[in-house]
C-alpha cells in the first residue's frame, strides 16, 4: 500500500503472520521481517515462553511491534482460529508465511496413519486453508503468501516418504493459489536445502548431504529469511518456488 494515513501522514506500517516463528527457522525470518519495518505475530504451538521472549526482544527494538498467537495447526478449526486471534491485534494484513513444520522420518517399514495425519495436516492442510483465511485482508493490501517448501519436495530422500510428499503437495498448493488467488495476492514458496538438521538425522546424513552441494558447506536460516524478505518485497513474482540449496 501507498496511500498516507491522513491522520498520522504516514505510511500504514506493514504486518506480517509467521507460522512457527519462536525457534529456529520461523524466529530468523520473524527477526529479518521486523528489522525491514514489518510488524511480526509470532505464532506458536508450544513454545510459548520462547514465542514470548521474542516478542518483547522485537517490542524493546521498536515498541508494539509483535506480539504472539498461540493454536495447534493439527485441530480442525486452526486456520480460523488463528485469524480471529490475529484480528485482536491487528486490522491489516501485508503478507503470511506459512513456515511451522513437522519433520520426521517415516520409514515404510513402520509408517502409520497416524504419521501420514500429523504430517500431511501440519504441512500441507494448514498453510492451505491458512492461506484461504487471510486472503480476504491479504487482497485489501495487495499482499502475499510465501510457503516455506523443502528440496525433497521434487528429490524425495528415503526414509521420509511422507514428509517429502506434503511438501510436493505444498509446492502445488503453491502453484494452484498463485492462480486462484490472483491478481490481488502473489503466491510464492521457498524450498531449503542443507540449512537446518533435524534431530532425526545422524552426522553420517550431514556430511552426505554437504558432500552433495556444489558450495561443500550448509546454508543458514539468515539465507532462508532474506529469500523471505525478497519474495515479501518483489512485487511482480508469482507462482514461483525458489531453491536455496
Amino acid at each position: 500500500m501507498t496511500q498516507r494515513d491522513s491522520l498520522k501522514g504516514a505510511l500504514p506500517k506493514r504486518v506480517a503472520l509467521v507460522t512457527g516463528s519462536a525457534t529456529r527457522l520461523g524466529k530468523e525470518i520473524a527477526r529479518k521481517l521486523h528489522t525491514a519495518g514489518f510488524d511480526v505475530c509470532i505464532h506458536y504451538h508450544s513454545s510459548s515462553d520462547k514465542a514470548q521472549i521474542l516478542a518483547d526482544i522485537l517490542n524493546a527494538e521498536r515498541s508494539d511491534s509483535a506480539f504472539i498467537i498461540g493454536q495447534d495447526l493439527r485441530e480442525k478449526d486452526a486456520p480460523g482460529r488463528v485469524i480471529s486471534q490475529f484480528k485482536k491485534h491487528r486490522k491489516r494484513l501485508d503478507l503470511l508465511v506459512n513456515n511451522a513444520s513437522i519433520f520426521h522420518k517415516s520409514s515404510l517399514k513402520s509408517t502409520s496413519i497416524k504419521d501420514w495425519d500429523k504430517i500431511i495436516t501440519t504441512n500441507t492442510r494448514a498453510p492451505y486453508y491458512l492461506s484461504l483465511s487471510a486472503a480476504p485482508f491479504l487482497e485489501k493490501t495487495n499482499g502475499s503468501i510465501i510457503n516455506i517448501s523443502d528440496i525433497h519436495g521434487k528429490r524425495p530422500r528415503p526414509d521420509y516418504s511422507i514428509y517429502c510428499v506434503s511438501k510436493a503437495a505444498l509446492d502445488a498448493c503453491t502453484l494452484s493459489l498463485a492462480i486462484e488467488l490472483a491478481p490481488n495476492i502473489r503466491v510464492n514458496a521457498i524450498a531449503p536445502g542443507a540449512i537446518i538438521w533435524a534431530k532425526s538425522e545422524k552426522p553420517t546424513e550431514r556430511t552426505k548431504a554437504i558432500g552433495a552441494t556444489p558450495l561443500e558447506r550448509p546454508g543458514t536460516p539468515k539465507d532462508i529469511a532474506e529469500a523471505v524478505l525478497y519474495f515479501a518485497e518483489s512485487s511482480y513474482l508469482t507462482g514461483q518456488i525458489l531453491n536455496i540449496d
